[in-house]
């Protein structure tokens, strides 16, 4: 902030790391014109982590983490998976891992039939 000016900045947007959320309050209090807030994005994704660790919704991730397990680890199955998906990928674990289970399940209830 002090390199592009104070009055060129009007919100902080970070995750809500409890470093951060001090972080911002401490930015707020010293820059009076500032705002901190957390990243909606962040928010969703804790919201998802926490739903996705209630046992209805953990037991039915599980599963379908299972699945597409087996599917990408056993060719013919891929094979067949990709000729009847209509060119459609099922979703893979990445770094966010919790949104990515929901678009897991999402894909899979499409290609149920």
């Amino acid at each position: 902030m002090d390199k592009i000016e104070e009055e060129h900045v009007v919100q902080v947007v970070t995750n809500d790391a409890s470093n951060l959320v001090a972080a911002g309050r401490m930015l707020m209090e010293k820059r009076t014109k500032l705002f901190w807030s957390p990243c909606a994005a962040h928010c969703l994704y804790l919201i998802l982590e926490d739903i996705g660790e209630l046992p209805v919704f953990y037991n039915t991730i599980d599963n379908a983490k299972k699945v597409t397990t087996y599917i990408y680890r056993h060719t013919w199955v891929l094979n067949l998976y990709r000729k009847h998906s209509n060119g459609r990928e099922l979703a893979r674990p990445v770094v966010t891992r919790f949104v990515t289970a929901y678009l897991t399940l999402n894909i899979i209830k499409k290609q149920k039939k």
